[in-house]
């Protein structure tokens, strides 16, 4: 198994586990959140950029729903 899906299925029981639905949260949610977080926290897209690994920061504003222009 690899540690993506080892990490999803981990995300999945937790999720059960605290009863919400599992198909309203995955790996890729907490993914999107953390953007989320950092951005509120910082004021920082690049921040963003860095700690989700994007080359682009065109990558990282879809996380944050925003336009590449705002960006």
């Amino acid at each position: 198994m690899t540690a993506n899906r080892q990490c999803a299925r981990l995300v999945r029981e937790w999720v059960v586990g605290i009863g919400l639905a599992p198909q309203e949260y995955g790996t890729h949610s907490f993914r999107r959140a953390k953007a989320s977080i950092i951005k509120k926290a910082t004021g920082n897209r690049r921040a963003v950029q860095i700690l989700l690994g994007h080359a682009k920061i065109d990558s990282s504003v879809g996380y944050l729903g925003v336009d590449v222009e705002d960006a």
